[in-house]
């Protein structure tokens, strides 16, 4: 389904890997193509692991438009206001439980629990760029990690792949969190929160079904989002596991493959002249 000119009603696109390249940027393309998406009268959704903490420069980037679902889909955020819209949380009593597990079956995780502002970690885990720069985040204590509800869980460990990872952790802590990840460490939503609950619920609050919805991703996070769509696309550089399962392929992240894809379903949108 599409709207009477044949084109999606909403556009549901990945950030990191996907439409950002690997220097960080987005480019002047993939920018102007996102501004077609709403001239036309269409839905723009950024649909990202990433916490609202490090959506300032995207939305700057972006021109302000749309909305944002961050942190694996426990964050709806608004990138015209740059407002927590609402969130759903892992109770601080699931997090003390996954995290008692965890440390039980993969000794020498090291622990970050995000909220909806700012985050807390553990001294020992291994802070990322962006964590690094990043206001809001204090190193504390295990009994303070555990003692307030989050809307993520992070887990790092310093020597085991991410893909295995994942696997041992599902099976220790699968009936209590949502268990996901992209390039980095663990991530751990609340029970049944991914980026496809909050996109259905984003949806089903403005009367848009899943065949009205096209989706971009990367990495095995974007997978319950992609298999909603009713149309999914993955970036050439996706992760084999998402390549196997998108019914469509473009051009890689740093090729502006989003933006090409864009282009041809919003043909007749002006573009914005690139910075």
């Amino acid at each position: 389904m599409s709207d009477s000119a044949g084109r999606p009603r909403l556009i549901a696109t990945d950030l990191d890997g996907t439409i950002v390249r690997s220097d960080g940027t987005v480019s002047a393309r993939t920018v102007a193509a996102l501004g077609r998406v709403e001239r036309a009268g269409a839905t723009l959704v950024m649909v990202t692991g990433r916490p609202p903490r490090w959506m300032a420069e995207v939305a700057a980037a972006v021109g302000h438009r749309g909305v944002a679902i961050c942190a694996n889909g426990a964050v709806l955020y608004d990138l015209h206001t740059e407002r927590v819209l609402r969130s759903h949380m892992i109770e601080p009593e699931v997090i003390a439980q996954v995290v008692e597990r965890l440390r039980e079956a993969v000794p020498d995780l090291r622990f970050a629990v995000e909220y909806p502002t700012g985050f807390v970690f553990e001294a020992s885990y291994n802070l990322g760029t962006w964590d690094a720069d990043a206001l809001g985040g204090r190193p504390v204590d295990g009994e303070t990690l555990v003692s307030r509800g989050g809307t993520k869980l992070l887990a790092f460990h310093p020597g085991t792949d991410t893909d295995s990872l994942a696997e041992r952790a599902i099976k220790a802590v699968g009936d209590l969190v949502t268990v996901t990840h992209s390039s980095g460490p663990l991530e751990m939503s609340a029970p049944g929160i991914t980026k496809a609950s909050a996109l259905a619920e984003f949806c089903a609050e403005h009367g848009i079904s899943p065949e009205e919805v096209v989706a971009f991703g990367d990495m095995p996070n974007d997978l319950p989002m992609l298999t909603w769509a009713g149309t999914s696309y993955a970036v050439a550089n996706a992760h084999p596991d998402v390549l196997a399962t998108v019914t469509h392929t473009t051009a890689g992240n740093d090729e502006d493959g989003v933006a090409q894809v864009l282009e041809r379903l919003y043909p007749a949108a002006q573009d914005e002249a690139p910075s």
